[in-house]
């Protein structure tokens, strides 16, 4: 690795004074800094606070397709890092830079990694978080596997569905709450039951504001609408917080065609043949042209 010529000249005479930082920008745009010095250092218009706590261990970096790893070690703090911001997932796949600097002239300074954050644990008040580099995309499957099932995702590109339409999405407040998982909200009588299951459901107030989870069940019982999720909200979601509910998919052509009219982004091949097309007998009748046998 090439280091900064200042730092480069530093780092060569007997006596250097050099610390660590790292810049976190959470999915949801948040920026926080930290540093292992005992003063806080500002640069590139930001500030890294010297009271986390943070602390890296050795960086394996490697020319090949490996993944690049490290691992930070941290202090829970309200101020900083809380227990519960980790519980919610709200540092799940956060984008993390590091640098050595030379903390008495941070022009003099050195990026040495630059990744997302993997697993993080928490124990002790203390936390230990997966630092994964870039080489990582480089090991998740591509390419379009070719199935009846439509593989694109409801709403993005591919798909083309507007999910703001009103006829496929709609806010609502919560009712009652079970678990983080069972929610009952009003009827919302304009959509059928099940409109909603296999859709997305995105808290937009209160504590778990930001979290979203996918819908198992959605059912009209009686004078309210229940909501199931397939797991639990990792954050507390309180009776009066506002939600929104996105329609479901199940990836089948006629729920393309009539559900959402959207019959010429469907990208599944649903006359694809299957399983049993492939064991099927060869013709004893010589006739192989697909015609009808009279």
């Amino acid at each position: 690795m090439a280091f900064h010529d200042g730092l480069a000249a530093h780092l060569a005479t007997a006596t250097t004074t050099t610390c660590h930082a790292w810049a976190i920008t959470r999915r949801d745009g948040q920026v926080l800094g930290f540093t292992d010095h005992d003063r806080d250092l500002s640069f590139d218009g930001r500030t890294f606070r010297a009271d986390s706590g943070l602390s890296a261990m050795a960086l394996q970096q490697g020319t090949g397709l490996a993944v690049d790893n490290s691992e930070a070690l941290g202090a829970l703090t309200d101020a900083a890092i809380s227990e519960a911001e980790i519980d919610a997932g709200r540092f799940d796949g956060a984008e993390v830079t590091a640098w050595i600097v030379n903390w008495a002239n941070v022009d003099e300074r050195q990026m040495l990694f630059r990744g997302t954050i993997g697993e993080m644990r928490r124990a002790g008040g203390a936390f230990q978080a997966e630092l994964r580099g870039l080489a990582e995309a480089l090991n998740q499957p591509t390419g379009r596997v070719y199935q009846k099932p439509c593989d694109a995702v409801l709403g993005n590109a591919a798909c083309g569905v507007d999910l703001s339409d009103p006829g496929y999405s709609v806010t609502a407040a919560v009712a009652t709450i079970e678990e983080r998982q069972r929610l009952t909200l009003p009827r919302l009588e304009d959509f059928a039951p099940g409109w909603f299951t296999r859709g997305r459901l995105t808290v937009l107030s209160g504590t778990a504001e930001g979290l979203t989870g996918t819908i198992k069940r959605d059912l009209i019982e009686e004078a309210h609408r229940t909501v199931d999720l397939w797991q639990a909200l990792r954050a507390p979601i309180e009776p009066g917080d506002t939600v929104r509910l996105e329609a479901g998919c199940d990836k089948r052509f006629e729920t393309c065609r009539f559900k959402f009219a959207n019959t010429l982004n469907f990208q599944g091949f649903p006359d694809i043949p299957g399983d049993d097309w492939l064991t099927i007998m060869p013709a004893r009748t010589g006739q192989t042209g697909g015609g009808s046998r009279r």
